[in-house]
């Protein structure tokens, strides 16, 4: 008798747990936060080596982590329709705190792109990482039944104001980084590949004048040319503006088919590599893992990408087919543009590698992100539900 109380208490405590966590599984797209984890557990090992195993460091990692994915689910629980609802709002503020930086700004090594709030420093350009997307998205999908090439030129102008502010700066890694948000939602809207085309032979023909007839200094910002110039021959300044690529590529080369093994990297441990915990972070995983860890680390960024082509080839609206696209597509750019700038064939910009570099900024927009994804894809099925 003294127990069925006690099991009344237990299965009432069962029945708590188990609503809890149907309410918290209900947005999370499973393959997704899968391929997640397990970029977060590679990214863990390697930290955990690139910081000299500095636990404290991976720990912080850790709590970043859970706070990115806490926001990833309270965005996932947002209806794509209230984030069309957003999309203007946030896009306008976004462009409103750039022309802010730009009058207000607070400056550091020769850059402004911080806004003084009072409390904290923010850096704007992050909103738009989101807010860009978001505002071409709902606009494509606010014109779906009357869409013509007009449009194009209008979405086009909506990508270029910010672009520019961002460049001015001057930030061009961030500024193309989001260039490129904005073009995969044209893309996906129907840009015709004939543009595409014209567009690609003009952006190439021009960066040919400019490396090649010494014109960089007269459209770029000296510190730019510079990158430009150390990328076609980092032996030019190796212990100066060529180091970084020199070692990292060393570093890579240097794992051959299966690595050095994990915390054996001599490049990683005995400190040629720089920012080996954010940016060149690839290098340490590359000389420890292998060109097999590194096949395994694409991947899983493969994965990531084409969970997200998935979600938006399955979406309910123009929005969600449009915004999804353009998130996996951005994802797959950020890791490219890293992977190619460590091992020597971009030129080196502050573009940490997706989930695997230490910084919990860049953590938690690439989550936010997802949450997006998630969001979409938890609308269609209670459509089909």
């Amino acid at each position: 008798m003294p127990h069925r109380p006690l099991r009344r208490q237990l299965a009432r405590r069962r029945h708590v747990i188990k609503h809890i966590w149907e309410r918290i599984k209900k947005p999370i797209d499973p393959w997704l936060l899968l391929f997640i984890v397990l970029l977060f557990i590679v990214s863990s090992f390697v930290l955990y080596s690139a910081s000299n195993r500095d636990l404290e460091r991976v720990l912080d990692k850790v709590t970043f982590m859970g706070i990115a994915l806490f926001i990833m689910w309270c965005i996932a629980n947002i209806q794509p329709r209230i984030l069309m609802q957003l999309a203007l709002p946030a896009y306008a503020v976004g462009v409103i705190l750039l022309i802010a930086v730009e009058l207000f700004g607070v400056t550091s090594h020769g850059a402004t792109r911080w806004l003084n709030i009072g409390i904290t420093r923010i850096q704007p350009s992050e909103l738009m990482r989101l807010a860009l997307p978001l505002m071409l998205a709902w606009y494509f999908h606010h014109f779906e039944s009357t869409l013509n090439w007009r449009h194009f030129i209008v979405a086009a102008l909506i990508m270029v104001v910010p672009v520019v502010l961002i460049l001015k700066q001057p930030d061009l890694g961030t500024s193309l980084l989001i260039a490129s948000s904005g073009f995969y939602v044209l893309f996906f809207a129907g840009l015709s590949w004939r543009f595409i085309g014209l567009m690609s032979g003009a952006i190439a023909a021009f960066a040919y004048v400019v490396t090649h007839w010494n014109m960089c200094i007269n459209v770029l910002h000296e510190y730019q040319c510079r990158r430009i110039a150390t990328m076609l021959d980092p032996m030019e300044d190796p212990l100066g503006a060529g180091y970084h690529i020199i070692q990292g590529t060393i570093a890579i080369g240097s794992g051959g088919w299966f690595g050095k093994g994990w915390l054996a990297g001599t490049q990683t441990h005995l400190d040629f590599i720089p920012e080996r915990t954010t940016d060149f972070i690839f290098a340490v995983y590359g000389e420890e893992f292998g060109l097999v860890g590194n096949c395994i680390l694409l991947i899983l960024y493969l994965l990531v990408i084409f969970r997200g082509l998935m979600i938006s080839n399955s979406a309910n609206t123009l929005f969600g087919r449009l915004l999804a696209g353009a998130i996996a597509m951005n994802f797959f750019t950020y890791a490219l543009v890293n992977m190619g700038m460590v091992s020597g064939m971009l030129p080196v910009v502050g573009v940490p590698l997706p989930l695997i570099s230490y910084g919990g900024t860049s953590m938690v927009s690439i989550l936010a992100t997802f949450g997006l994804l998630m969001s979409i894809q938890r609308d269609r099925s209670l459509m089909k539900g």
